[in-house]
């Protein structure tokens, strides 16, 4: 059986990388011999759609599970569409996740595990894309978002009708470990953008 790892390297012994539109790698696995084609994530870089384009790009490979930390909700309708099984809540090694797949260790998912466009901002935050505008449903929002500092609102807009409810699953809590790599990765994400934009 085919499985697709979202890794920060192009090893079994890499980390996983905790977002699968915007990963680094793509660890392909055959789970009986352990035997692997790492790739590079051709949708990293992509400005919107980054899930759909990478659920269509593991898709080519012919996988028949997806394991990650978290799914979005473009990847998640595509890798549906495709029939591919979606695992998250992985960590560890790229090794580490496909034996914890293989013993039943990992969650199935059949919805998303974080909001639209949170491999932005990383790790679960929702990256400040509606301009700091709260769109709340009851009340005064304050909007302050966690976009990293690029939500440029107070979002003082009044929401109408029902109380405010959560559109999403807070992100899973990491190790210290884990959030440095995130971190790491997301550098690495921002100075490859800065180098993109300053041509």
């Amino acid at each position: 059986m085919k499985i697709c790892v979202t890794s920060t390297g192009p090893t079994l012994d890499a980390p996983v990388d905790p977002r699968f539109g915007r990963c680094q790698y793509f660890v392909i696995v055959d789970s009986e011999t352990m035997e692997y084609e790492a790739m590079p994530n051709p949708s990293i870089g992509a400005s919107g759609g980054a899930g759909i384009q990478a659920a269509q790009t593991v898709s080519g490979k012919g996988v028949s599970a997806v394991v990650t930390g978290n799914l979005g909700p473009n990847a998640v309708q595509t890798l549906t569409a495709a029939g591919i099984e979606m695992v998250t809540g992985a960590g560890g090694t790229v090794r580490d996740a496909v034996e914890r797949y293989k013993s039943g260790g990992l969650s199935q998912t059949t919805s998303p595990t974080v909001p639209e466009y949170s491999g932005l901002g990383g790790a679960g935050a929702a990256a400040g894309m509606g301009g700091g505008r709260a769109v709340g449903r009851g009340g005064v929002g304050r909007g302050m978002g966690r976009g990293m500092g690029r939500g440029m609102g107070r979002g003082m807009g009044i929401g109408i009708g029902a109380p405010a409810t959560p559109t999403a699953p807070a992100p899973p809590v990491r190790t210290r470990d884990e959030e440095i790599q995130a971190l790491e990765s997301q550098l690495e994400e921002i100075k490859a953008k800065l180098e993109e934009l300053k041509k």
